[in-house]
Formats: structure tokens, sequence, C-alpha cells
């Protein structure tokens, strides 16, 4: 279908671009822009070159093209559902780089000991202010800082804790639960 050299357009981006391999169902490209770019088959059309715009609108299948774009694309994720009234949960980030500007000098021990005590100060604030949910992003690595946060939520009585969605954290976060007592 397709050839080296082939001018082709992609037919849900505004891209054009000559073809430069074909493999198996997938096209490589370089764009107009001078990217290369891989795309399916399906994802493509021939453009032929002309002085005349309706010769190159009758080459293409027109039932080919429409048929193609009433078939629904699956969805790459899943929509997390929420309530119209809930607030989401507040995020922290505990990775070094996001709580100093600069990590130089500092030991392993010192990162992980300012890493937990900014858990702990979030796990306060929130026990304070009736916060019922927070999450902490701590990443995957070795499992350290985890092993450690997992550590400081055990010490509270009020406090319930498990990994945060995988959909939309990987296995890189734990979600807080803050029981609520009453006053």
């Amino acid at each position: 279908m397709f050839s080296k050299g082939d001018k082709v357009s992609v037919l849900d981006e505004a891209m054009n671009g000559v073809v430069l391999s074909v493999k198996d169902n997938q096209v490589t490209i370089e764009t107009e822009d001078g990217f290369v770019m891989t795309f399916f088959v399906n994802e493509l059309i021939k453009i032929h070159v002309t002085s005349n715009l309706m010769d190159s609108i009758k080459r293409v299948n027109v039932s080919e093209l429409s048929k193609e774009k009433e078939i629904p694309k699956p969805r790459s994720f899943v929509k997390e559902k929420k309530s119209k009234h809930e607030i989401p949960a507040p995020e922290f980030d505990l990775h070094i780089e996001k709580l100093v500007p600069n990590k130089r000098g500092m030991s392993n021990y010192d990162i992980l000991t300012l890493q937990t005590e900014t858990a702990k100060r979030h796990i306060e604030f929130a026990i304070r202010n009736r916060i019922p949910k927070i999450v902490f992003i701590h990443g995957v690595g070795e499992g350290v800082l985890k092993s450690e946060l997992d550590f400081l939520l055990g010490r509270y009585d009020n406090i319930a804790f498990a990994e945060a969605n995988y959909q939309k954290y990987g296995q890189g976060a734990t979600e807080v639960f803050i029981k609520q007592s009453a006053m």
C-alpha cells in the first residue's frame, strides 16, 4: 500500500510527510518539519501530488475513510469516578528534588530524614485541620522511603493507609486516611 518516497498525510493530525520505511503495518515518515515519526497504516493516507485538487480527492477512497472515522478508538486510560462534591486529596511529592533546590552535599541519611520530617509535618497538619485523606508520592526506587513512611504512619492510632490508586500514581504512592474523632 505504501512505499518509500510516498507523500502521506496523517488522518487525525494536521501533518504531512514522506515515507521513509514500511515494516508490517507500521510506516515511518519524516514530517515536513523534519521529525521522524511512526504510524500505523490505517492512520495515514497517500497524497497524490497533482495540480488539480479534484483529481486527488477522487483517488482517495471516501467510504474507507468515513468507515475508519466511525470506529471508536479504545481509550488508553480509565477515568476515576468521583462524586460532584468530592474534593481531591492533597498530594505531597516526597522526592528530594521537590523538597530542596539542590541536594548536593546531603548524605542519604540527611535526605531520608528531611523526607520523613516533611511527611510528618503534613500528617500533623492534616490531623489538626481535619483533612480526611492525603496522598504521599514516594516513588518506587529501592523502597527505603516507602518503608520509613509505613513505619511513621503505623505509629498513629487514628490513621489507616494503603497504596494509592495504581492507575493514577503507579506503585509509587501511599494514600493516608485520617479517622476523624468526634469533638
